[in-house]
């Protein structure tokens, strides 16, 4: 039997669809140089680098009223300030106000510390900085910043005197810059580490950090470099990812993730397929910047990060293009990751490699403060040890303690509210910083999960399940609310005698790890901030009451009825 072939022909002129041009998308490589929105054109007149002089020379002088909008609402995020939230201006009025109307005389401040390190100089340092610029605030963030409230411009000199007298830097903490560097909170000491990442890390920020080559890029820029098996630096949703792996030939490497993100449009990593070792992290790391600097979408923000070019181009793009234009090379096919055996967040005690132990606590939501940062530094100091390290999860780490100076550190920690062995509402509950500072919250997150936290513990002493709880005030997911258990969107809702009030929405079930997976939205779900740990503790006896052999909160959540979860 044989088939024709239609031949096409040409539609007459009148019926032609005319091709439309594709859109500009601000991308520099393709010759798109023109600013296509005002955060572009700011980024044109002046790079954010350059600001640091004026704050030093003009601002800080001259005070508050002196510093120029373009300066205060954009480039100050290079040097990781951002003008926090006016007191008093409810969540309700949020959309409706501009910046200068949110804005308070005061500033957030980010304190970079890649990988999550600190001495305990360093520690002092941020504790001197809390207490006498800061009115004692200090919270840990999930990049494993430590973030700062109540600056005034007039300090700020002062601030960076004494954070760069110890080694520490605001440098592109904030910003469309390369961000601070995720690394595994225990690299180096770890009795079970696949490769210690930190000379990557220290190579990328000596090099880097501050080039005025790359500190103008279509938006931020997020990485993390992790040799722990339990992948301790939230991967999946980061813009770049080393992952420690094992090549079968080729030893101890890492496995390379790209394009992650959460925010309003979620999107996990994808594996790039390549290996990458150690020495090469630098190199790669710079090549990923570069092709996003170029490639990336600048005509609108809501588009700009990664993750948007790499689900347009694929996995396979990227790669060539990452290869034959920037590397100039190919790179080796290596193998994803394994599940990781535990938890993340190295909660407890814990043998290193050298006989010594780190012992991980909970602050609750991230919260310390100046006094608790210089007590901690004291009776780190008092047990042997001069390393603190800040985790991914809102976590503290003491290392380096001898084993029978353990218990002596536990009871010290306990006394400053930091347990290492906290319950697990403690241990799995995060949160943003919430209207009390961020112009861009609707709801109130650090005191109401503190409170949840609190009540939780006492209605449910005896929960002995992982139970993860994160808290943001906003849409855009700094506390990754999708991935979480019980994650809670910031928003206004009707509580029970019809008047809005402050609130979340529910997202249940989600989770990182080997089948990444958001968590679902069951429809109408909100709860109010009064009402959290009612929630909470009703969601979690209905888990204990169905759960079957082994099964996971998040597992559980994404099978029952919607019933059960209301």
């Amino acid at each position: 039997m044989s088939v024709t072939t239609p031949v096409a022909t040409a539609a007459p002129p009148d019926q032609v669809t005319p091709r439309r041009a594709p859109r500009d998308e601000g991308q520099w490589a393709l010759g798109s140089t023109q600013p296509l929105n005002a955060n572009e054109q700011l980024k044109a007149d002046d790079d954010g680098l350059n600001v640091r002089a004026r704050i030093e020379e003009v601002y800080a002088r001259e005070g508050f009223a002196s510093i120029t909008p373009e300066d205060l609402n954009g480039r100050f995020r290079w040097w990781g300030l951002y003008t926090q939230r006016r007191p008093g201006i409810p969540g309700g009025r949020t959309a409706s106000l501009e910046p200068h109307e949110l804005s308070d005389e005061y500033f957030l401040l980010r304190v970079r510390s890649d990988g999550g390190r600190l001495s305990l100089a360093q520690v002092r340092a941020i504790a001197h900085v809390s207490t006498t610029y800061a009115r004692d605030t200090a919270d840990v963030t999930d990049r494993q910043n430590i973030q700062l409230h109540w600056i005034r411009i007039e300090d700020v000199p002062a601030v960076w005197t004494a954070l760069e007298s110890v080694g520490l830097t605001t440098a592109e903490a904030c910003g469309d810059t390369p961000r601070v560097i995720l690394g595994s909170p225990v690299a180096g000491v770890a009795a079970d580490e696949i490769i210690d990442g930190t000379p990557a890390i220290d190579e990328i920020v000596s090099r880097y950090v501050g080039d005025p080559s790359l500190s103008n890029l279509p938006r931020k820029f997020k990485t993390a470099v992790s040799g722990s098996p339990h992948q301790d630096v939230a991967h999946e949703v980061n813009d770049l990812s080393f992952v420690g792996v094992v090549h079968p030939e080729l030893g101890p490497g890492f496995d390379v993730f790209v394009g992650g993100g959460l925010s309003t449009n979620p999107r996990f990593a994808e594996r790039l397929g390549a290996f990458v070792a150690l020495e090469e992290v630098p190199e790669v790391w710079h090549a990923v910047v570069r092709l996003f600097r170029d490639y990336g979408y600048r005509r609108l923000r809501t588009k700009a990060r990664l993750k948007f070019l790499v689900a347009d181009w694929g996995i396979e793009r990227f790669r060539d293009v990452l290869e034959t234009e920037y590397l100039h090379r190919p790179l080796p096919d290596g193998p994803a990751p394994a599940a990781p055996p535990t938890r993340r967040d190295h909660v407890g005690v814990h043998p290193q490699r050298d006989g010594l132990f780190y012992v991980g606590v909970a602050p609750v939501v991230g919260r310390v403060s100046g006094t608790t940062l210089a007590a901690l530094a004291d009776l780190a100091e008092s047990v042997g040890s001069d390393r603190v390290r800040l985790t991914a999860q809102q976590k503290l780490l003491v290392l380096d303690v001898p084993g029978d100076r353990v218990a002596e550190l536990s009871a010290g920690l306990r006394r400053l509210g930091l347990d290492p062995e906290p319950s697990e509402f403690r241990r799995g509950t995060m949160a943003c910083t919430g209207l009390e500072f961020c112009k861009l919250a609707i709801s109130e997150t650090k005191g109401t999960a503190a409170r949840a936290v609190a009540e939780l513990e006492e209605r449910l002493p005896d929960f002995r399940h992982p139970l993860s709880l994160h808290v943001n005030g906003c849409p855009n997911s700094c506390a990754r609310i999708q991935v979480a258990d019980i994650g809670l969107k910031g928003q206004l809702v009707t509580d029970a005698e019809g008047q809005q009030v402050e609130g979340f929405q529910v997202h249940l079930g989600g989770e990182l790890g080997p089948e990444d997976r958001l968590g679902r939205k069951p429809r109408g779900l909100k709860v109010t901030g009064e009402e959290l740990p009612a929630y909470v503790e009703r969601l979690a006896r209905r888990f204990e009451e169905q759960r079957g052999a082994d099964e996971t909160f998040a597992s559980w959540a994404r099978r029952a009825d919607e019933g059960d979860l209301a």
